[in-house]
């Protein structure tokens, strides 16, 4: 019995007995997976050099490529091209946040509204934003106005239907109650049906980030613009000077700033989800 007495402390450890321990296995558990699919993708990359399918100045080799990113980090100019792209992002997605989200709320509250367009805004989403560069840069010319012109076009109308997508599925017992309980028209969608119609909202969200992001990309390749260096630009100087390296590695930034955003966005709708009782322990 003195010894059971004994072991007792040394078998029971909790988390509480260790502070940190459950930070790094959440930490863990959220790295090794992306790690994995990290090493499997360099791998694979590496294997496809080795088999000589297209020559080393064409397709360049993983460590040939971290190493000119690696080069890139050290230079003035990236970051200042990192922080005119992710200045335009910023305000590009703000503005079709604002856009999206007043279009959604009209368009799901006035049924006439809806009637009338309803069906283009689900065609302005599936319209490839590359589309409507030409009339852009008519409009405003190679500028500035340009490019976010057409993110704002690409972003507002995902983020516009999952606010009607949000309302649509909002159960009519919470509209009801608020309508009983003496609330406005602008109150009822302020305290209640906005936040009812969030995780629609946030999907649109994240769907609108994702095409605001494709739409800036593709509006930095066609619209350079003088002594304003950009992501975009250093891509299409990467191409015109044949400078493979730098062009993977521009690559390689562009696709980890996306995923860095698309995970906060996703860390978010995990605790929306979590507050409202929707995620499974």
């Amino acid at each position: 019995m003195s010894a059971d007495i004994g072991l007792t402390p040394n078998v029971e450890i909790t988390a509480e007995a260790r502070p940190g321990a459950g930070f790094v296995l959440k930490a863990w558990a959220w790295i090794w997976p992306k790690a994995l699919a990290i090493l499997l993708v360099l791998s694979v990359w590496q294997v496809v050099v080795w088999s000589g399918w297209r020559p080393t100045y064409v397709l360049p080799s993983p460590a040939e490529t971290l190493q000119t990113l690696w080069q890139m980090l050290g230079t003035e100019r990236f970051w200042s091209a990192l922080q005119t792209t992710l200045l335009r992002a910023v305000m590009g997605f703000a503005l079709a946040l604002v856009i999206g989200t007043a279009i959604g709320v009209l368009v799901a509250r006035i049924t006439p509204l809806r009637l009338a367009v309803g069906s283009l805004i689900t065609g302005l989403q599936t319209m490839p934003s590359i589309a409507w560069f030409p009339f852009a840069i008519l409009l405003f010319g190679l500028n500035e106005q340009a490019i976010l012109f057409v993110v704002v076009l690409g972003a507002a109308p995902s983020i516009a239907n999952g606010v009607i997508s949000g309302i649509d599925n909002i159960p009519p017992s919470f509209m009801r109650l608020g309508h009983v309980l003496g609330a406005g028209t602008v109150s009822l969608y302020r305290n209640i049906a906005l936040p009812a119609a969030m995780p629609g909202y946030v999907a649109g969200l994240t769907q609108g980030w994702a095409f605001a992001w494709r739409s800036l990309m593709a509006g930095e390749l066609l619209v350079i613009i003088a002594e304003k260096p950009s992501l975009g630009a250093s891509l299409e100087f990467a191409r015109q000077f044949s400078k493979a390296p730098l062009l993977l590695a521009t690559m390689l930034v562009i696709l980890i700033l996306g995923m860095l955003v698309d995970g906060l966005f996703s860390s978010f709708a995990r605790r929306m989800r979590g507050r409202r009782g929707l995620t499974v322990t």
